[in-house]
């Protein structure tokens, strides 16, 4: 049997003190050479160099958020397909076949959603029923 050789962990512990010592040396030099004034627009909420107006608790469409699951979910299939281009050589034809039986299956679902109108933001269009456009046409 071979000899286990004892870790050594003052690496470790250096390499925390150091971090825990730039820390607070960084805080404490803000708070030392940092200004200190109350004025009326300090806690004012600024971003971008923009002040903002209105309120924060904005109303979204229930579709806002269908279309932020749906771009988290094709963003994520993405992902999938990067990892498989990084080592396509080493899966050959399975992996081929597979990342092919994948982005079948993505284009099946981007169908569906499509012809759902899942991806459709604007006013939807109303199906007549063929009695009553006949009707609005004259042909009754």
């Amino acid at each position: 049997m071979g000899t286990v050789e004892p870790v050594s962990l003052w690496p470790v512990v250096a390499y925390v003190a150091a971090v825990a010592a730039v820390v607070l040396v960084m805080v404490g030099l803000s708070f030392v050479l940092g200004q200190r004034h109350r004025d009326r627009a300090t806690d004012d909420p600024y971003e971008s160099g923009i002040v903002s107006e209105g309120s924060a608790r904005v109303r979204m469409t229930s579709q806002f958020y269908l279309m932020a699951m749906l771009f988290v979910i094709f963003d994520l299939e993405a992902v999938f397909i990067f990892a498989w281009a990084v080592v396509v050589r080493e899966l050959g034809w399975v992996g081929y076949t597979a990342i092919s039986v994948f982005i079948v299956l993505l284009l099946l679902a981007l169908v569906y959603l499509w012809r759902l109108g899942a991806l459709g933001w604007g006013p939807t269009r109303r199906e007549f029923p063929v009695a009553l456009a006949a009707d609005r046409r004259g042909d009754a």
